[in-house]
């Protein structure tokens, strides 16, 4: 499997290095090099931390509806960014935005573990999550209402539906080391995750330091997602989507579907880019579509699917 993974990346990465607006060709160096290029490489590192963050979380959480967004992470790092928008900052300071953004994923990590509390449980991060989530929410609906004009409404509303055009190998150098950091957090938790399938109760009578791992989780999660969505906004379903494609080849087992959900979450969301691209191409579109209102259109289906088959 790990071989077929990799292999589509490849013929992915290829594809979208030679397709851009102009169609397939590279008419100029440049394009390749400050265009195409930090677009596919946030497209690989974005996508690969939603899909491992996804798998981790699931099997952490023991939910197969689980997903980054539960957190509220990827909301923070985008409060983060909306406020660097409001007061003009991105516009002095290019990376000002990204940079907004991870301190935002970093402010909203810290209250999460704070949240939980010492001995956190799944439960706990649950709800931490949800009430993270519920303040994020209220507080980037003040800052779209209280927007200083209709320009900066429409740029706000614009980046938080998510996507990776415009973007520079400054905003690769940005996201790189932190999704790097969280994805290498969550890679060592495969054992751990599978005692937690056990329960528990269980994992710990395992010797399992069930706090431990879960708080491991939640700051693996923040960095990967956090950065991710400070350099490219709102990205959903691609942490839901991911593991359940893989469980019927890989089965359940948490710790087996790591690897595999950061290569095929890198795969799916340089699909969902070269869909948006080639999109103009063949329909009128006047414009590419976001990239995140192309993932939930893609994935909403899917988790009507699997709330179908997982209730009783």
């Amino acid at each position: 499997m790990t071989r077929w993974l990799i292999l589509g990346i490849v013929l992915l990465t290829v594809l979208s290095l030679g397709v851009g607006a102009a169609g397939l060709g590279v008419p100029d160096p440049l394009i390749l090099w400050q265009i195409r290029l930090p677009r596919t490489a946030l497209a690989l590192l974005v996508g690969g931390g939603l899909g491992l963050s996804g798998a981790a979380l699931q099997g952490a959480l023991r939910n197969p509806l689980a997903d980054s967004g539960l957190l509220g992470i990827g909301g923070c790092a985008g409060l983060g960014a909306v406020i660097a928008y409001y007061w003009g900052v991105s516009a002095l300071f290019a990376p000002a935005l990204p940079l907004a953004g991870l301190a935002g994923a970093g402010v909203g990590c810290a209250f999460l573990l704070m949240f939980a509390g010492r001995a956190a449980s799944g439960p706990s991060l649950i709800l931490a999550g949800i009430a993270l989530s519920a303040a994020t929410a209220a507080m980037l609906a003040l800052a779209l209402t209280l927007a200083p004009n209709p320009f900066a409404l429409a740029e706000i509303t614009f980046w938080l539906m998510g996507g990776l055009e415009d973007r520079t190998l400054s905003h690769v150098a940005l996201a790189l080391p932190p999704i790097a950091l969280g994805c290498l957090v969550l890679l060592r938790l495969g054992r751990g995750l599978d005692a937690l399938a056990l329960g528990e109760d269980a994992a710990a009578t395992l010797g399992l330091p069930v706090g431990q791992t879960l708080r491991r989780t939640a700051a693996g999660v923040a960095l990967a997602v956090g950065a991710g969505a400070a350099v490219a906004g709102g990205i959903g379903f691609v942490g839901l989507v991911v593991p359940h494609l893989l469980r019927p080849i890989l089965g359940e087992r948490p710790g087996a579907l790591l690897f595999s959900s950061l290569l095929a979450g890198a795969a799916l969301l340089l699909a969902a880019d070269l869909l948006a691209r080639i999109a103009p191409m063949v329909l009128p579109l006047a414009q590419e579509p976001r990239l995140g209102v192309l993932t939930a259109l893609l994935g909403a289906p899917f988790l009507v699917r699997i709330a179908r088959r997982v209730a009783p």
